[in-house]
Order: structure tokens, then C-alpha cells, then sequence
């Protein structure tokens, strides 16, 4: 008997169909939300709250993990809170880049932002600001785009990124150990795909998988700038080198268009590298189908003897090429500086940091070296304040900062006053000693591990710290708290007082670290810098006994205009039943005297006046200056 075929009807099939292709779908959905329910992997996210004040964001240490795909090779960077709703007048200014820009090899106050955020706040005190770097090491234009991404919701009065010298070996360069494809646009989709934690998931698995067929020997002794390192040797002009570029074009071109849509101003600079004293570390043999013979040793030696002989253009030339031959590829070519510059010129809200003039300027015979940059990239502390300075001039220059006030810091005066302590200074220079010890500097075979503190002969508590930092995992704050007991117990109130001041620096939002400060600067009768930290924590947190110490700082230095404001809020919220308007009235007689004075420089009757006042208010420190003018 003939059996008759069943058809199933049209519809039921296609439903069959959409089943099939949905069920997939559905166990990725299910696996998902049972993985973000028991807490698996790690959010995304580039901003948390802050653990110890729910007022604030911070960066978030797990934001830096899409980007790589050996998780220990990850790293985090600062956590510098700011205001989960931005209070009005405030100045809010993001910072990403790299290594250079999150202040390797001291970071904290060695960062250019630090100097940056340091000499706003003496020139401008009164001025709110957040200043938030979420920079990162080992990263490239891949992490400055996705952050950018995320940071423009954030209300930004300013963006300024330094970045490009890790285009090859950053995360995901075309060189690089942790790359996952030659196209950005298939990165970038691969890094949107890894905020899922059923990727994170199969990510993890895959990285187990290809753990079990790699030696962990391979990795011993080495450092991340090893580790980081695909492929050794691009040369200049190659299609890697080649990609390498179009890379840095793709996503700087992306993340300026995504300010340019939202009108945030952003201060891009241009990148500064080590020419004269930085040998190049790979010369590769000229290659026999060119008629260029040289290399990149070669173009070295010319340059270095070119500068012995006094042609210093010859030798800056020379030396560029030996940059630009060098296979490996630390420090970032010329191509991407004249990527920086045409993206300036096509994004009319993006504006040049010319960081490199002003390296050269400050080297000798404009060609840089060792005098500012410590190795290949990254500069010494002077570097740094230098940096900061062209970030400080581009932003004055386009109205976003006053210029020529009266008040402003002075750069020779910032390089005085920046609070770097001993231990800063130690801790970089230990790092940047072992790093030299290291692979690519040292191919001798060095293991990796750094020297001994027998082998450094430290022998004071600066060194000893330092050494802690650098190498044994104490934390710079932990640093800054045994150092300033330190200085304490020795009475050292001078240096006690700059490590308040970078503890400060540290800590922007609590009013009690500046009043700590401002009591160490009165201590030792510095009453410029008492009133500077005082007037920080009253911003903070207003209150009478702050006021009081401001108003009568204020008084002793001749400052009574600066003290009437403090004056009113004591007088307004007296807790004392001090009467205070006596010393307000003396204080409205003295600025109207000064006026008069400042039109009649030699009238001693109204210097004598103005002592006697001073003297009537009980304010010696002021009568006695005045004193002494009128009797000269």
C-alpha cells in the first residue's frame, strides 16, 4: 500500500524555523543573566561609585580588562573622585592616554595632571575643579576611543589625551601579544561583544585552553614591556607598520568625532621621544633591493657625529631617521604626529598641544635627550611640569582658563613649589634603573628580578621607602603616612608640610587634609601657604573656626580685602559671641586708607594711620610692617 508524504503547512515550518534559530539566542540570554545573578566576571562599566562616599564616581579598576586578552597582563589606574551631579561652576577635565600620561614611572603627583591640577588651584583657588585621569599603561587609541565612548556622557568642560607612542604594543596594537585582528572596526566589535559575560566566559575558557599548550617558563622573569611584544622587528614602511598607522588614524578619528558631536573641547598633543640619547634598539640590515643604504645604527652614528662636529640640523635629521629605522617599535613615528596635526586642522573643537616645541625649546640645541625624557618616552619630572605647562597654555589660549591674572603661578615658581617628595623622585628613579636592566635596554639576558636593597646601599627613609614602593607592593600612600611620622618625629615641619600638601593632591575632596596642611604652613610661619590650604578646606566645608583662621591670616599679611568675605561668614555664624565688627570696621578703614596710599605713595601720615589701626585691632605683625614704612 502506497504511503502518502506529509506536508507540514507553510506557516508551522517557518515557526519550526524561528524556533531553531531563536533557541541559541535564548540559552546566550539565559546564560547571561545566570552568570551577572551569581556575580560572574566583571563590569564594564568606566565609572563606579566611590566605596567610601556614594556622592561620587570614580574610575573603575575592571574598565581596562576588555582590552586585554591576558587578563594578568590588565592593568588599573587612578581612582580621582568627582561628583556624581556637577555642582554649578565647576571645571570638569578628563585625561586619557598612556604610560606618559598616567606619569609612569612615579605617577601620583609625578603626572603631568598632577601639575596641572596643583597650579589651578594656587592661581585660581576659589575655582571648583575636577581633574580625572583615566589614563592607563600598556593601552593605545583602542581604549582612548572606548572610553571616550563612555566618558562624553560625564558633562566634560575639557578633554586633553596625550597618547600614540604605544600604537604597535599597547592592547591590541598590531604588534602587540594581545591583539585579536588586523581591522579596527572587527576590534571594536569585539570589545563592544566583551561587556557580556558569557564572551568574558568563553574568553576565559579559550585563554585556559591556550595556557595548556604555552610554557609559563616562556613568561618568567619578564616584564609587562616584554610581554606586550608580538612582533619584534616592523619595518619602517611595511604593511604592519603601515596598519599600525591606519590604526591610530581609524580611532583618533572616531574619538574626536564623537566630542566634535557633543561640543567638548579637546587639547590633543603631539608626542616627544628620546632622539639623541636613545640608541635605537633593533637596526635592521638595509634592504639589498633599495638604493637606500642605511640603517637605523647607521643613521645614529651619523647623527652623533654630526652633533660632535656642531651640525646640530644635521643631527636632529640624523637622528629622527634613527627613530624612524628603528624595527622596534616604542616610540611612535613621525607619521603619527602628522596624523595629530591634521586632525587638529579638521575637527574645529580639537586644538594642538604643541608638546614637542616645547621640549625642544628647553633642549639643548632644540634636539631632545636625556635632559628631559629618562628613557625612551617618558619624561623626567621637569618632562612632566613641562608637559603640564603646554596643556596649561593651549587652555588659556582658547579662553578656557583667564590669562594674565595676577594671581597666577608662575612656571619657574610651580617647579619650586610642587610638593614631589624624596620619595617620589626615588621611587621613579629606581623603577627607570631597573627597567633599563631589563629587556630591551639590557639583551643580555637579564632574569627580571630587580636589584637588592644590599646591591642599592640605601640607608636613609626616603630610600628605604622608595624601594618599598618600587618593588615590595607598599602603596604610596602608605608611603606618604610612614614618611610624613617620619618627618614628624624628627620635627621636620617643613617637609612634613609637602607631604600633606601631595597627600591633598591625592585626596581633592576632604576639607581636613587641607586643614592639616594649612596648620603645618602656620606652624612654620608661612602664612601665603596657611592661607592657601585653609582656604581649600573652607571651600569644602565652610565653618566659623575656618573662617576665623582665614580672616585673621588674611590681617597679618596685609591682605584685608581677601579677609572681609571670612569676616562676614564668622560674623553670620558666630559660635563664639566674639564681636567681630569692630574688627570689620578696622578692616573697611585699612582698604580705604591703602586706596588713598596707593595714589599718594609718600604720605606717611596715612602709612602712620594705617599702622595705628592695625595696632587698634590688635594685629602686631601688620602694625610693625607699617611701622617700619614710616620711618624709613
Amino acid at each position: 500500500m502506497a504511503t502518502t508524504k506529509q506536508h507540514l503547512p507553510r506557516t508551522r515550518l517557518w515557526t519550526f524555523r524561528a524556533i531553531a534559530i531563536a533557541m541559541p539566542f535564548l540559552f546566550l540570554l539565559i546564560l547571561e543573566l545566570a552568570l551577572r545573578l551569581f556575580h560572574y566576571g566583571y563590569d564594564t562599566s568606566l565609572f563606579i561609585e566611590a566605596p567610601d562616599n556614594g556622592d561620587y564616581l570614580v574610575f573603575n579598576p575592571s574598565a581596562s580588562k576588555r582590552y586585554f586578552t591576558d587578563q594578568l597582563n590588565a592593568t588599573s589606574g587612578n581612582r580621582e573622585p568627582f561628583r556624581k551631579v556637577k555642582q554649578a561652576g565647576t571645571m570638569r577635565i578628563f585625561v586619557l592616554g598612556e604610560s606618559t600620561t598616567i606619569g609612569y614611572p612615579y605617577f601620583h603627583n609625578g603626572s603631568f595632571h598632577r601639575w596641572l591640577q596643583y597650579r589651578l588651584m594656587r592661581s585660581f583657588p576659589d575655582k571648583k575643579l575636577e581633574i580625572v585621569n583615566i589614563s592607563l599603561t600598556a593601552v593605545n587609541s583602542y581604549t582612548v576611543l572606548g572610553f571616550a565612548r563612555d566618558v562624553v556622557h560625564y558633562e566634560p568642560d575639557a578633554i586633553l589625551i596625550y597618547t600614540g607612542h604605544n600604537e604597535y604594543y599597547g592592547a591590541l596594537g598590531v604588534g602587540s601579544t594581545n591583539r585579536l585582528g588586523g581591522s579596527p572596526t572587527l576590534v571594536n566589535t569585539l570589545l563592544w561583544l566583551r561587556q557580556f559575560r558569557d564572551v568574558q566566559l568563553l574568553s576565559q575558557v579559550v585563554g585556559k585552553l591556550s595556557n595548556l599548550f604555552s610554557s609559563s617558563a616562556s613568561k618568567a622573569g619578564k616584564t609587562r614591556m616584554e610581554l606586550m611584544v608580538g612582533e619584534q622587528q616592523i619595518p619602517y614602511g611595511s604593511p604592519l607598520f603601515n596598519r599600525g598607522i591606519q590604526q591610530f588614524r581609524t580611532n583618533m578619528d572616531k574619538t574626536l568625532a564623537i566630542f566634535q558631536r557633543q561640543g567638548v573641547p579637546v587639547f590633543l598633543s603631539n608626542l616627544v621621544s628620546n632622539l639623541k640619547d636613545q640608541h635605537p634598539f633593533i637596526s635592521l640590515p638595509a634592504d639589498p633591493k633599495s638604493s637606500d643604504t642605511a640603517s637605523a645604527g647607521y643613521d645614529y652614528s651619523l647623527a652623533t657625529q654630526a652633533w660632535a662636529n656642531g651640525d646640530f640640523a644635521g643631527a636632529k635629521q640624523d637622528f629622527t631617521r634613527a627613530k624612524e629605522m628603528d624595527a622596534l617599535r616604542f616610540r611612535g613615528p613621525e607619521s603619527i604626529n602628522t596624523i595629530i596635526d591634521e586632525l587638529c586642522h579638521k575637527y574645529a573643537n580639537t586644538h594642538l598641544v604643541d608638546t614637542r616645541s616645547a621640549f625642544e625649546a628647553a633642549s639643548p640645541h632644540g634636539i631632545v635627550g636625556s635632559s628631559l625624557l629618562l628613557e625612551h618616552v617618558h619624561p623626567n619630572l621637569t618632562g612632566y611640569a613641562l608637559l603640564s605647562d603646554a596643556f596649561y597654555r593651549a587652555l588659556q589660549q582658547q579662553g578656557l582658563l583667564p590669562v594674565d591674572t595676577a594671581t597666577e603661578l608662575a612656571f619657574p615658581q610651580l617647579l619650586a613649589d610642587m610638593p614631589i617628595t624624596r620619595v617620589d623622585s626615588l621611587t621613579g628613579a629606581y623603577k627607570i634603573d631597573n627597567l633599563r636592566n631589563n629587556w630591551p635596554f639590557n639583551s643580555s639576558g637579564h632574569d627580571g628580578a630587580p636589584p637588592t636593597r644590599e646591591a642599592w646601599h640605601l640607608t636613609t627613609e626616603e630610600e628605604d621607602l622608595a624601594y618599598a614602593v618600587a618593588f615590595e607592593h607598599l602603596s604610596w600612600e602608605e608611603a606618604m603616612r610612614q614618611l610624613y611620622d617620619y618627618y614628624s618625629k624628627t620635627e621636620d615641619w617643613a617637609k612634613s608640610a609637602t607631604v600633606m600638601e601631595a597627600l591633598c593632591l591625592e585626596h581633592p575632596t576632604e576639607a581636613s587634609w587641607y586643614e592639616k596642611t594649612a596648620m603645618i604652613f602656620g606652624k612654620i610661619k608661612q602664612e601665603d601657604k596657611a592661607i592657601v590650604y585653609f582656604r581649600q578646606a573652607f571651600n569644602r566645608d565652610p565653618s566659623f573656626s575656618r573662617a576665623r583662621y582665614l580672616f585673621v591670616l588674611c590681617l597679618q599679611t596685609d591682605r584685608p580685602g581677601e579677609a572681609i568675605p571670612y569676616l562676614d561668614y564668622a560674623i553670620a555664624n558666630n559660635t563664639s559671641g566674639m564681636n567681630l565688627q569692630p574688627v570689620r570696621a578696622d578692616a573697611i578703614q585699612i582698604i580705604r586708607l591703602e586706596k588713598q596710599l596707593s595714589r599718594d605713595s609718600t604720605n606717611s601720615t596715612l602709612v602712620d594711620t594705617i599702622a595705628h589701626v592695625y595696632e587698634h585691632m590688635g594685629n602686631k605683625d601688620a602694625a610693625l610692617k607699617y611701622s617700619a614704612m614710616a620711618h624709613h
